[in-house]
């Protein structure tokens, strides 16, 4: 940095008098800035962002992403948590440049209740939700009083009671939308009992309960297998598709367009087709 308090001769002999070396000075001030100014604008094109991921299958699918950004000039560093309610968060206080993880009914209500402001620009990955059981086969085997667990936040609880009414194990109130919860049960004709869980809990419960609705991410970090899963929610016209995240105001920010396309590719497609064994599917 230059420092300005040596830039004034000292010396009373010199042909530059005071007042002509603070115009000087001043002249040097503005010049630099002039220096300085597109450089600010040229830091918003960011060229190492960090990304908040949910531990697990996601990390192999990532690596390869990071890789394919490197080649594009940008370094991404993955930042994993272990559960659903952290990578918002430090999204909004600005400890992370994006996030991936959620689907636009999640952060919906993160929205709603939290007050963030984060936008969706780019899709990942659609993970179906299934019922599953280590008891029975078939819906139809379920018995009278049943007891099925479903994930406990409002985005995934409506998801699950969906699937249940789909099944014709239950039925909503007309009307109710994507954020059902047991309140909105018009008809429970077997008189099954819904027990809800944590999202990251609900899978690993499984052999206590009759079935359970589990999000398929979880399914697999808890040891199910399709051969467990005796339902699923329809893929066509999915809204639950997961997407890369990022601050309102980022989104037409040059690295988030190269973070986007570093995940939308083949290579990344093959990688998550060999993680996630065919219970993800790619959703762009």
């Amino acid at each position: 940095m230059t420092d300005f308090k040596n830039t004034l001769p000292s010396s009373p002999g010199s042909t530059v008098n005071r007042r002509s070396g603070l115009a000087l000075l001043f002249a040097s001030v503005v010049a630099i800035g002039s220096l300085i100014a597109p450089h600010a604008s040229f830091a918003e094109d960011k060229k190492a962002i960090k990304v908040g991921i949910i531990s697990g299958e996601d990390e192999d699918v990532w690596r390869v992403v990071v890789a394919q950004a490197a080649e594009k000039g940008l370094a991404i560093e993955t930042v994993v948590f272990n559960d659903y309610t952290q990578p918002n968060e430090a999204l909004e206080r600005g400890e992370i440049d994006a996030n991936a993880f959620q689907h636009q009914p999640y952060l919906d209500n993160q929205i709603k209740t939290q007050g963030y402001h984060i936008v969706r620009v780019g899709y990942t990955g659609v993970w179906p939700i299934g019922l599953y059981s280590k008891k029975f086969s078939k819906v139809a085997d379920l018995p009278e009083g049943a007891v099925i667990g479903v994930p406990n936040d409002p985005s995934n609880e409506g998801r699950a009671l969906r699937v249940l009414q789909n099944e014709g194990v239950i039925k909503l109130r007309d009307g109710t939308g994507i954020l059902a919860t047991t309140a909105d049960i018009a008809e429970n004709a077997k008189k099954v009992v819904i027990k809800e869980l944590d999202a990251g809990i609900v899978g690993r419960s499984v052999e206590d309960l009759d079935a359970a609705v589990v999000n398929t991410d979880w399914a697999l970090k808890s040891g199910l297998s399709p051969e467990n899963r005796i339902a699923q929610e329809p893929i066509a016209d999915n809204p639950y598709r997961n997407f890369i995240a990022v601050k309102t105001g980022n989104e037409n920010e040059a690295w988030v367009k190269t973070l986007v396309a570093s995940y939308q590719n083949e290579a990344v497609k093959a990688e998550f087709d060999k993680v996630y064994k065919g219970t993800g599917l790619s959703a762009y």
